[in-house]
């Protein structure tokens, strides 16, 4: 005996919908296959699900092409601060700069290493820190570092971190559609629901092959157990 099983994908529940939304002949018998009730509430829901669903993989897609673009600005924002660490370390090595001097820039005398940059947040707070000590460190007549420039490395910074905030943004809207798409998901499995009862009802005297041929022009899904399967 096939069973059945309600949609597990939103885009499955949204082929369910439709298929009660469009069909045309359901009131033409004598009684009806469906209530009025329910078609009604199916075609009040389906536009506010569709819109939902379109809306939530409208910034899923947006966010995904943009993904790439986003990781060349954060390599370059990542080697240009790293580089300038590096050489700045050099400088103090050969002399150029004093070591008290580090400490413009956040980092240790001690223990001068550079910081791990490999997240995002390490990568805005270090390179707000290098920017802001470079500058105030050559304010106090010191010689700019070279090769890269702190102009150099504040132009890949800034790039860097407008994207984060447009893609923190865009991660904020994706999240805040898929929540309300998920919230609408009860609604459309109820609908479904009661639609499947009301038809299987409905047909419930016919052969089951018949029986299970109506049903399914109204978005019924059945699954065969591996057994039946075997035996058909």
């Amino acid at each position: 005996m096939p069973y059945r099983r309600l949609p597990n994908t939103d885009s499955a529940r949204i082929r369910s919908l439709e298929c009660v939304v469009n069909k045309d002949d359901m009131f033409l018998a004598p009684e009806p296959v469906l209530s009025y009730h329910i078609v009604n509430e199916a075609k009040v829901f389906l536009p506010r699900f569709k819109s939902a669903y379109t809306l939530y993989h409208q910034y899923l897609d947006i966010q995904v092409k943009d993904n790439a673009k986003y990781q060349v600005k954060l390599r370059n924002a990542r080697m240009y601060i790293s580089h300038f660490i590096q050489v700045l370390g050099m400088c103090i090595m050969r002399n150029e700069i004093k070591r008290g001097a580090v400490e413009l820039y956040g980092l240790s005398q001690s223990r001068f290493i550079v910081p791990d940059l490999m997240n995002e947040n390490a990568i805005l707070e270090w390179g707000a820190k290098i920017i802001a000590g470079e500058t105030m460190r050559i304010q106090q007549g010191g010689t700019p570092i070279y090769n890269p420039a702190i102009a150099k490395v504040s132009v890949h910074y800034d790039i860097f971190r407008e994207a984060f905030n447009i893609r923190k943004n865009a991660m904020a809207n994706t999240a805040k559609a898929l929540f309300a798409l998920s919230q609408m998901r009860d609604m459309a499995d109820k609908i479904i629901l009661e639609v499947w009862n009301q038809v299987e009802k409905y047909y419930s005297l016919l052969p089951e092959t018949e029986r299970l041929e109506k049903c399914q022009e109204y978005g019924l899904v059945y699954y065969y157990r591996k057994s039946e399967k075997e035996n058909r």
